[in-house]
């Protein structure tokens, strides 16, 4: 036997060989990728099990931050009548960003549409409370800043905080 015909027989085998390799991969290829999908799901189902309970929690926590910057709710919280226009202007802020701050981890959890919706009723409220306290004169009490606030609460067609609260529920229901 010469090398030539040796390398000839060597050549034919591996080929071979590679044939049957390529046409073992993708008859089992199949079961692979399903295997592999099976997998998958099942990890997702693990993760949702496990973050469910912290997206349910997200959600209600943010519906009573909205409640507690509500300044229907606030504004007595507060004791509006012991402070001046411009003290309780302070203290509403103060109670506002504090709240904020303590609920921003909560934007993990929940979707972007629903943490827009918390960022905008912050800021429409920071921005009612500045804007009564610049209707207000200089010497205005903290009782005549809570009258100014809830008169222009009571003048809108719809109660903010029940809109932002009733949207975060929307956003609620679309995870079942």
């Amino acid at each position: 036997m010469n090398l030539s015909s040796f390398l000839q027989d060597i050549a034919k085998y591996t080929i071979a060989g590679a044939g049957v390799v390529w046409i073992a991969f993708y008859l089992i290829k199949p079961y692979l990728d399903r295997d592999e999908k099976i997998q998958l799901l099942e990890f997702r189902k693990t993760l949702s099990s496990q973050t469910m309970p912290l997206r349910l929690q997200a959600y209600e926590r943010l519906v009573l931050f909205i409640e507690r910057i509500n300044p229907a709710n606030m504004l007595i919280r507060l004791n509006a009548t012991a402070f001046t226009a411009i003290e309780l202007q302070s203290l509403v802020v103060e109670d506002i960003r504090s709240e904020y701050q303590h609920n921003i981890t909560q934007q993990i959890y929940v979707s972007g549409r629903a943490w827009g919706v918390v960022k905008l009723v912050k800021d429409d409220t920071l921005n009612i409370v500045a804007n009564a306290v610049k209707s207000l004169p200089a010497d205005a009490s903290g009782l005549d800043l809570s009258k100014t606030i809830l008169g222009y609460l009571s003048q809108l067609e719809d109660n903010p905080y029940d809109v932002a609260a009733g949207r975060l529920r929307k956003d609620l229901e679309e995870l079942f």
